[in-house]
């Protein structure tokens, strides 16, 4: 038997056919998952890259916003004494009351408004404690303490400079005097 039935060939044939269709399936399947996973770590590189993207964004906006705001501090710090002069100026024409400097003081104090003005402008603001009230070492500097009768411990006894905040950042602390505990 030498010769084959036709019809046992061609099953034979179909049979090899079905196996290599079957192996085909689950290579073409094998790639099919090679590409799914490739799709996915591009995914997850792509979500990565946005959300470093949007951090990064964010980033600049609130460096901005900071350069913006605190840019000038330097400047700013260095108008301080400016400012400190012109007021001592001013307590020491005040005190004296003379007439004949009253135009000289008067000039002073246009300056002194408008130097506040554009302190204003920039969002400079002055600590102004006083007298009697409680020492806050966030804005206040101790330059001495002393025991004053009649004030408790952590009272602020006397004002030598006013302090400055830029925006919600401290430029310089007021400087004052605070009472310590009465002497016994």
């Amino acid at each position: 038997m030498t010769d084959q039935d036709p019809e046992l060939q061609s099953l034979d044939e179909l049979a090899a056919e079905a196996d290599e269709i079957e192996m085909a399936d689950e290579k073409a399947f094998d790639d099919l998952a090679a590409i799914e996973a490739e799709r996915d770590e591009f995914k997850d590189k792509f979500m990565r890259a946005l959300a470093d993207a949007e951090n990064m964004r964010k980033r600049s906006d609130r460096d901005r916003r900071e350069a913006e705001n605190y840019g000038g501090s330097k400047l700013a710090r260095d108008l301080l004494p400016v400012y400190d002069n012109m007021r001592r100026a001013l307590t020491a024409a005040e005190e004296s009351e003379g007439e004949a400097n009253s135009a000289l003081l008067e000039g002073v104090e246009l300056t002194m408004r408008e130097l506040i003005s554009v302190f204003k402008k920039h969002g400079i603001d002055p600590i102004v404690p006083e007298v009697g009230d409680k020492f806050d070492p966030q804005n206040h500097q101790a330059m001495f303490e002393a025991p004053v009768p009649g004030t408790k411990a952590g009272d602020i006894i006397q004002v030598m400079t006013e302090g400055f905040m830029l925006h919600d950042r401290l430029l310089r602390p007021a400087q004052v005097g605070v009472s310590s505990s009465p002497a016994s």
